[in-house]
């Protein structure tokens, strides 16, 4: 969503995106750390290859994830004093 449809929604919606980013933060987390487990489990295995490089993509695509949403929605939660 971008800022002018977040501007558009009630409180209450807002709120709920609020809940859904919180969440959605939360997953990409443990998934990050279960990749980067996986990449240790290799290491420690020594099986080096190309099949340890799959989760270490796959951590710095969800790590570098855009969050310029994220920023919006806290803004505009602090404007409305919602949080």
């Amino acid at each position: 969503m971008s800022k002018r449809e977040l501007s558009g929604l009630t409180d209450q919606e807002l709120l709920e995106e609020a809940k859904k980013a919180k969440s959605a933060a939360i997953i990409d987390a443990a998934l990050i750390g279960f990749l980067i487990g996986v990449v240790f489990y290799s290491v420690i295995n020594n099986t080096w290859g190309f099949l340890m490089l799959i989760p270490l993509f796959l951590a710095y695509k969800l790590f570098n994830k855009p969050r310029h949403n994220a920023r919006e929605l806290e803004a505009l939660l602090r404007e409305r004093n919602l949080k």
